[in-house]
């Protein structure tokens, strides 16, 4: 039994499960937004699912694709693969497993959402190759997570709204100004590797910090558009003046000469971020709108 643990904790840290936090509180509001009020139990069940294997898959083929730059890069050595805790073949079949769950959980939403997995699917898997092609692969990272608020917005309606495309244009912006933050300190590492690529090390830190408050003052314009188009009340207008009041507060913890508390930035911030519109917005949809 111990190994057994042993084992399910390695894979919990090698796909960074808590890391969720971040997406699926917003596949959650797609759901709440769509329904206007409470979707159904078992497409709340099959949501959580298609969202735990698409990420499940989607970092573990990043492990797999990135294991030799894992192994070089002191931040990253210890990591299950790089450390020898797990293997490559273990890995691989855990993404299979993980990829099959999603397409399962996908099928049993509806056809809209069954049809369009395998772009889903294609995207959270190609991301992992897109920093040696493209110092934009943030914003590649920020579509893989958009397309969680637009699924649960398909599982629940079966059709792609306008609503739902805004929603997901903020949770673009969102996740790609936090991850120009955090490849800040891989600026370093990146510039010894001419093959890979990030805003950070094209413009230096300064000026991707820069990028990244940008991207997250127009995410706070686009929540406030969504408040609007959607007919949301007061609660919801509280819930974007706190993620504003966070996003300035994750962007007051870092500067170009003091990344020590980039952690504190990046894990708890963005959670809060993510759960906070969630409870509001979600709430203010299934139970104060009518």
């Amino acid at each position: 039994m111990s190994t057994v643990l042993r084992n399910v904790r390695t894979t919990c840290e090698m796909i960074k499960i808590e890391h969720t936090l971040f997406a699926l509180p917003f596949a959650f509001l797609g759901a709440l937004l769509a329904a206007q009020g409470l979707p159904r139990l078992d497409q709340m069940g099959w949501i959580t699912l298609a969202m735990v294997g698409a990420r499940s898959a989607a970092m573990a083929f990043n492990r797999l694709v990135d294991e030799k730059y894992d192994a070089e890069n002191p931040r990253t050595a210890q990591r299950a693969l790089p450390a020898g805790l797990v293997s490559r073949r273990f890995v691989l079949g855990f993404t299979l497993l993980a990829a099959a769950l999603f397409l399962l959980a996908a099928a049993m939403l509806n056809p809209l959402a069954l049809w369009l997995s395998p772009v889903a699917l294609g995207s959270v898997l190609l991301y992992s190759y897109t920093k040696r092609l493209t110092s934009f692969s943030h914003i590649v990272l920020g579509w893989c997570l958009a397309i969680a608020p637009a699924g649960a917005w398909v599982a629940v309606r079966g059709t792609l709204d306008g609503e739902a495309v805004l929603l997901a244009l903020c949770v673009l912006l969102w996740t790609a100004g936090f991850d120009i933050l955090y490849a800040c300190q891989d600026y370093d590492f990146d510039r010894q590797h001419p093959e890979l690529h990030s805003i950070p090390k094209w413009l230096g830190i300064a000026r991707a910090m820069l990028v990244a408050r940008g991207l997250h003052a127009a995410m706070f314009v686009a929540l406030l558009v969504l408040v609007v188009v959607t007919g949301l009340g007061g609660l919801a207008y509280v819930g974007v003046l706190a993620t504003g009041v966070l996003l300035v507060h994750q962007h007051r913890l870092v500067s170009p000469t003091d990344l020590s508390r980039l952690d504190a930035a990046f894990f708890t911030t963005n959670a809060f971020v993510s759960v906070i519109l969630m409870l509001t917005l979600g709430a203010d949809a299934a139970f104060l709108r009518r």
